[in-house]
């Protein structure tokens, strides 16, 4: 072939009795000979253990049909005996297919064989190197999986720091709002304005629940939900989430029998939907949102029970997903995003969301066709459904049976004062601090006091170890932690009941009755979204 020489393989090659013996011996290498024209002349164990070949069925066939298809049109298995010959060495990496048609990833050794200054054939060495790929791929993505969880903790640490902050402003900004609508002369132009300012803060309160969330920061609080109430309350803030080139279409029954689900959680895991079928299509297009009930029987989705379920399917129009994407799309950190330009978490963690509320993401897509994800939720009867209409305070009169003295305790003096402003409106003797160790010291001044209200995320002492000092030193001294945290140490949370920042005062009154009473919940007063209490 091309100026080599054609000369059978000598047995001289095979007679060596030793030769042939080591050689059998070798089961993790494929070992044997070909002639000049890459026609099989010997076989080994380890040929026959991971290509699949016995030697009577090989023998005598040529090596090519260990390439792909693709590598033979494009004359590989030619060019590496021409490399071989010319050079005295080809050395390679590469697919390889076993008799079965299965491929595996191999690393090739052939080198030229002469007798007497003639080149006579070729020994060739192959090796299965399928699992050290495997192992590297692996490695490759696990290592680029703990460079996303560590960039997710960073973000995630940020925009928790970013809405306790933030949620200060909001709970001063909410409380100062609804004292001031306590005061107000009946002017129902000055209410309407008042009320519409309260709705701007309670969008920077959902934003800051949504930043929790992602920082995992925040209680799960599942109640029943309404999903045509909540589909058509977010709608706006969907479509803004698009932009222009993307139109959003909904189709929602009246109503619908709740689920039981964390409000916000739904939310967030809607938005991520959106934001996914938006992304889907770059040319834009539409997306559709529709809810439904459905009678389930066992099997129809799998891993669901038999009942009543409802469902909100995110459509789109985009470019869909083969099968291999299908099937991973709900893996931690896998994206088909161009890198950052997403983290791989959202289905993820609206997969997860799904399955804590016992119910099921379900993804269907095809190529060219688009995708469409379903969130299958089952049917509740019970309860109050939480409304998203704001809903203001009404000047309640104080149930707190009696005045007493009251610390407040608070890093951020809009808050601090906030706080100070409600229990002083519902009649309380209010002292102030700004720190767990000014605190301190205001107990041991004043030993009086009652019942301390202290913030939870404050510098150098905690609302918590705050707590576990005053209580050593004041031991009949009674505790409410206002935070929109929902991680508090495991040891002192069923002693220490909260409120969740931002609050009205409906709800701080209800808090401080209950505590002084001595009849506080053990999971604590959750307040998650301004108005719940009215």
């Amino acid at each position: 072939m091309n100026g080599c020489a054609i000369d059978p393989v000598p047995n001289s090659f095979l007679d060596d009795r030793q030769y042939r013996l080591l050689v059998e011996a070798v089961a993790d290498y494929a070992i044997y000979m070909i002639d000049v024209d890459g026609v099989v002349a010997s076989w080994n164990t380890g040929a026959e253990r991971f290509k699949g070949y016995a030697a009577a069925d090989i023998i005598g066939r040529n090596f090519e049909v260990f390439y792909t298809m693709e590598d033979r049109a494009k004359g590989e298995p030619e060019r590496a005996l021409r490399t071989a010959a010319r050079v005295g060495r080809f050395e390679s990496e590469g697919w390889r297919v076993r008799q079965d048609g299965t491929r595996f990833s191999a690393r090739v050794v052939i080198v030229p064989i002469h007798d007497g200054g003639r080149l006579v054939g070729f020994a060739k060495v192959t090796r299965d190197i399928s699992e050290r790929k495997e192992a590297q791929r692996a490695l490759l993505e696990a290592n680029a999986a703990l460079a996303q969880s560590k960039k997710m903790e960073a973000v995630g640490q940020l925009a928790g720091g970013i809405a306790h902050d933030f949620n200060n402003v909001i709970t001063s900004v909410l409380g100062s709002l609804e004292l001031l609508r306590k005061r107000l002369p009946g002017d129902t132009n000055m209410k309407r304005l008042l009320d519409k300012a309260v709705q701007g803060a309670r969008r920077g309160t959902a934003l800051t629940q949504r930043m929790l969330a992602f920082a995992r920061k925040q209680d799960l609080a599942p109640e029943r939900v309404d999903l045509s109430i909540l589909l058509q309350g977010i709608t706006s803030l969907l479509q803004s989430a698009l932009g222009p080139r993307v139109s959003l279409q909904t189709r929602l029954p009246p109503k619908l029998d709740g689920v039981l689900i964390d409000f916000n959680q739904l939310e967030l895991a809607l938005l991520n939907l959106v934001v996914n079928a938006r992304d889907a299509m770059p040319d834009g297009g539409t997306i559709k949102i529709d809810a439904r009930d459905r009678w389930l029987m066992t099997g129809d989705i799998p891993g669901l029970a038999a009942g009543f379920y409802a469902c909100v399917a995110v459509q789109d129009s985009g470019v869909g997903m083969d099968a291999v994407t299908l099937s991973r799309a709900v893996e931690p950190y896998f994206s088909t995003k161009e890198a950052g330009h997403g983290t791989g978490l959202g289905l993820s963690m609206v997969h997860g969301m799904a399955i804590q509320a016992n119910g099921m993401l379900v993804l269907k897509s095809d190529v060219g066709v688009g995708t469409t994800a379903e969130l299958w939720f089952p049917l509740v009867s019970e309860g109050s459904i939480k409304s998203d209409t704001a809903r203001l305070g009404t000047g309640l009169t104080s149930m707190v049976p009696g005045r007493v003295l009251v610390l407040a305790v608070d890093d951020d003096p809009l808050a601090l004062l906030n706080v100070v402003a409600i229990l002083d409106d519902l009649g309380h003797t209010v002292f102030e601090a700004r720190s767990g160790e000014q605190g301190l010291a205001v107990l041991e001044r004043e030993p009086a006091i009652e019942l301390v209200i202290t913030d939870m995320a404050m510098p150098n002492m905690t609302g918590v170890e705050f707590y576990l000092k005053a209580r050593r030193l004041y031991p009949n001294l009674k505790f409410l932690l206002a935070t929109e945290f929902g991680e508090v140490s495991g040891e002192v949370e069923p002693m220490l009941p909260r409120i969740m920042k931002p609050f009205w005062q409906n709800d701080l009154a209800k808090a401080v009755e209950a505590i002084l009473a001595s009849r506080p919940s053990a999971g604590g007063f959750a307040s998650s979204i301004p108005g719940s209490s009215p």
